[in-house]
């Protein structure tokens, strides 16, 4: 079923997986009344009983009304350990906005793009009703019959669901949108490492059909994931040559990437890519060297 979202795209897709012991539900939208409506008219129309709802990741579109589901029908919420970490470490932990700002900071955003940042994030906690002490599950288990493949990138803990072919592929897979992957606050240290790795995964599972979390069906999930390795690549070696020879902070960098005329919300999603000067190690294919000093930023976009 499809469900409506106050933010883009506009809509999540959610799916009721028919088992022995009544629907698995995946995924659950966000806490909205427009979408709990639809699902009491969905759950009385399909009939039969819930037996579990599972969430793929944290991500407000997906983990947003599983407390609300649980509230409807009674039914356990899984999710896998990780990632529920994760869900309280963001939506339940009243210092995370701060710890935004300053992420933000320290990879170049100037104060008032930080602050218009988090004051649009914020929009969406209400919203946000996520199950606290979920039934904790991990890679390589089953739930009712479905593999729990894990496809880190998008979210570090998302878990697909696996079985006869048919791939349940959350925000792993997209058809015509590519899955934003970023480097966040308490996350692993290689998020488009661990995103290639997890297409390289799904290429050598080879599902005949995937269903996404968001517009059409994937009818060659195969193809798509090389598409996606590909536009990595490309990617890749755009932000390379837009790096030139000297320092510039990850809000900088999106400058020569995106352009001037990109909003915040949607910069955001930009310079969390890789930039000279980040204290660590090689990152993202060991394409570009990380080294010990974060250059001054001055705000502006590189070349200004």
């Amino acid at each position: 079923m499809t469900l409506p979202l106050p933010m883009r795209p506009g809509h999540v897709h959610a799916y009721l997986l028919d088992g022995a012991d009544g629907w698995t539900v995946v995924d659950t939208g966000v806490g909205i009344p427009e979408a709990s409506e639809l699902w009491r008219e969905e759950l009385e129309r399909a009939g039969g009983r819930v037996a579990r709802v599972f969430v793929t990741h944290f991500h407000p579109d997906h983990v947003g009304a599983a407390a609300d589901l649980h509230e409807l029908t009674g039914a356990p919420v899984f999710q896998g350990s990780l990632d529920y970490a994760q869900c309280e470490l963001v939506w339940g932990n009243p210092t995370w906005s701060e710890r935004i700002v300053n992420w933000f900071r320290l990879h170049g955003a100037p104060d008032d793009v930080t602050t218009e940042l988090v004051a649009q994030a914020s929009v969406y906690r209400p919203f946000i009703r996520y199950q606290h002490d979920p039934v904790l599950v991990e890679a390589g288990e089953a739930l009712d019959g479905w593999e729990l493949v894990p496809a880190a990138g998008h979210a570090d803990g998302q878990l697909c669901l696996l079985k006869d072919g048919v791939l349940v592929a959350a925000d792993h897979l997209l058809g015509r949108i590519t899955p934003t992957v970023g480097l966040w606050p308490a996350s692993r240290p290689d998020p488009l490492g661990d995103y290639l790795a997890a297409l390289e995964r799904t290429i050598e599972l080879a599902p005949r059909i995937a269903l996404p979390g968001h517009e059409a069906l994937i009818e060659d999930p195969i193809r798509r994931a090389r598409e996606l390795q590909e536009h990595h690549r490309l990617r890749l070696e755009e932000t390379v040559a837009a790096l030139g020879p000297e320092p510039r902070t990850g809000y900088e960098l999106s400058f020569p990437l995106f352009g001037d005329d990109l909003k915040p919300a949607a910069r955001r999603f930009g310079s969390r890519r890789p930039q000279r000067g980040r204290r660590g190690r090689y990152l993202y294919c060991d394409l570009i060297r990380v080294g010990d000093e974060i250059p001054p930023s001055t705000g502006a976009p590189a070349g200004a």
